[in-house]
């Protein structure tokens, strides 16, 4: 029965992600701004969701390990599984996106956290801090919105014209985009609970040890909706929600998830986090360098290497 609940879960998040990822595209097209800010936020939280959910859980259940593997874990996944593996698939075209800001905004939120895990455990003082930064780059995402409001709906309007990109309607009435983005926001992270909790059974079945399946098992469960997001907009030649996608649910995991679960209760900071699985997640995060100050696509040989890299990291956790 575990077994069927995972493809249940798994087919549940598939079609979240296409409700989500339609929804975003044209609420950014009826606010005038842009898809990848819609992406940075709406999206991004919505497929935060169900990291919030897991740490929480852990958090009441006094599994911190599995908490604090499970946000740095599905981090590395972002990166790695979630844009790797679309772009072996099918390609991600995201030259014309230039997230620059948000892009640094990201690696200043990684390193923020690494240093407060040095500091650790993470009380609620660690947590006022990653809340008030999460609280300072909305607002500055809202000002951007504002300033460049009818910039992005007159480019919105002429990539419908010019290259028909599929899901996207002009026309479509704000009640239907309210239920793509219901749909999508509730079933990513129903689906995600749903195979994360039957495939925990199976991984404990094999004696996998706790902070194993929080860095591997839970991290890629909890990345799903990402990775179902992400590769709906890759099929859709939505570059731009892909990559707002997960540079916003990186930041939403470090400084929202783990702000909150820490007024909940202190998270210690397992020692092998701060010689491995920390560097890991900023050289991984370090790994867009490229695309967004160079504008490279991701091709299939970038996803290739990408996907490669997490199943060696995937390797050596595991061992």
């Amino acid at each position: 029965m575990a077994w069927i609940f995972v493809a249940l879960g798994l087919v549940t998040l598939l079609l979240a992600g296409d409700f989500l990822v339609r929804g975003a595209v044209n609420l950014a097209l009826r606010l005038g701004i842009s898809a990848l800010l819609v992406s940075l936020t709406v999206v991004a939280f919505g497929t935060s969701a169900p990291e919030l959910l897991i740490v929480l859980s852990a958090m009441a259940d006094g599994a911190s390990g599995l908490a604090m593997g499970n946000v740095i874990g599905s981090n590395t996944a972002n990166i790695l599984l979630v844009l790797g593996l679309p772009a072996l698939i099918a390609g991600l075209h995201t030259a014309d996106f230039f997230p620059k800001k948000s892009f640094l905004l990201m690696i200043l939120a990684t390193v923020l956290f690494i240093g407060l895990a040095f500091w650790g455990p993470f009380t609620w003082w660690h947590g006022g801090i990653l809340l008030a930064v999460l609280v300072s780059i909305l607002w500055d995402q809202g000002r951007s919105a504002q300033r460049d409001r009818q910039a992005a709906k007159t480019a919105a309007l002429v990539a419908v014209e010019e290259d028909g990109l599929e899901g996207v309607d002009p026309t479509m009435p704000g009640w239907k985009i309210a239920l793509y983005l219901m749909f999508g926001l509730v079933g990513l992270p129903i689906g995600a609970r749903v195979l994360v909790v039957n495939a925990e059974l199976i991984a404990k079945d094999y004696g996998v040890p706790e902070t194993a399946i929080g860095l591997t098992l839970i991290a890629v469960g909890t990345s799903l909706p990402e990775l179902a997001t992400t590769t709906i907009a890759a099929f859709r030649r939505q570059g731009d929600v892909a990559l707002g996608n997960v540079i916003g649910s990186n930041m939403f995991n470090l400084l929202a998830i783990i702000g909150i679960a820490a007024f909940v209760a202190p998270i210690p900071v397992d020692a092998a986090f701060l010689r491995f699985d920390l560097w890991i997640m900023l050289a991984a995060s370090l790994l867009l360098f490229p695309m967004v100050f160079f504008k490279i696509n991701f091709t299939r040989m970038w996803g290739a290497g990408l996907t490669l890299l997490y199943m060696a990291y995937l390797f050596v956790v595991l061992l």
